[in-house]
């Protein structure tokens, strides 16, 4: 059985909307959704770059993803408009507080740098204008021998139909030169009412030139690529791990929870599966 994901759920100050965002997604079936950060830094002024809020405080309790017996899961994720190189700071330490990093060029420089040396999970191709810029096979396929992945979100097209001929235009350019690969849709939804079920964006995939077997993948195995990419780049090659260690009674001498027993041992082997 497929897990779904969808890695693009627009943050709002709104908690109401935002835990129907989460509900609705699970009652459609996405095991793994990431609240997403837009940043976009300018010139004029120093910005900071925004803190998540934790799920705890979002959610008392996760709502049971339909068709299984588990809850959602509910990740980070930091996506960092840029129009100048200096808008990405490659070690900036506020991009540890997020589970997903990602990366929107708005010129070909910042397309062909982000391809090849920013240290990214995802980099985001806008859907909201006309592209300034026509995508190169050179940079595409470094970005793919990286591991990293494009997005296209297709909240956009269901809003305005000038959105839509954007979409589907940047969409099928994109396609055309990385040829189906590393691709993921997501929704990028402001309200429940923009999301939708698994199999259908699996068939808007078709319109964006996506093959039957990419499409489905860009709601599932290349979304977990990215989670798992993600966890990669915060470690050592990908080997070691680290985080921190549950804390312990003063004189108990009990063995630890089976959660809190050998992190890294268990992470470097979902990282191999």
């Amino acid at each position: 059985m497929s897990v779904f994901m969808d890695l693009n759920l627009s943050y709002t100050a709104d908690k109401g909307r935002l835990q129907s965002l989460i509900e609705t997604a699970a009652h459609l079936g996405f095991s793994t959704v990431a609240i997403n950060y837009v940043f976009e830094p300018t010139a004029k002024k120093k910005q900071e770059i925004p803190v998540p809020t934790p799920i705890n405080d979002l959610m008392d309790q996760l709502p049971v993803v339909q068709g299984r017996s588990r809850p959602i899961r509910v990740l980070n994720r930091l996506t960092v408009v840029m129009s100048d190189s200096s808008h990405f700071r490659q070690n900036a330490p506020e991009y540890r507080r997020y589970d997903l990093l990602a990366v929107q060029p708005t010129t070909e420089k910042l397309f062909h740098a982000a391809c090849m040396t920013f240290d990214v999970d995802l980099i985001c191709i806008s859907v909201t204008e006309k592209l300034p810029f026509f995508f190169k096979r050179a940079p595409v396929n470094g970005a793919m021998e990286r591991g990293v992945v494009f997005e296209v979100s297709y909240s956009a097209a269901i809003r305005d139909s000038t959105l839509r001929r954007y979409t589907i235009a940047n969409a099928v350019s994109l396609m055309e030169t990385c040829k189906g690969k590393n691709v993921i849709l997501s929704s990028a939804a402001e309200k429940p009412l923009e999301l939708r079920g698994p199999y259908d964006i699996s068939n808007l995939g078709l319109l964006f030139g996506l093959s039957d077997g990419d499409a489905k993948e860009a709601v599932s195995s290349t979304c977990r690529s990215v989670v798992l990419h993600a966890e990669t780049r915060k470690t050592a090659s990908g080997i070691v791990y680290t985080m921190k260690s549950c804390s312990e009674t003063p004189g108990q001498q009990e063995a630890p929870p089976a959660h809190c027993e050998a992190p890294a041992a268990k992470r470097a082997k979902q990282l191999t599966e």
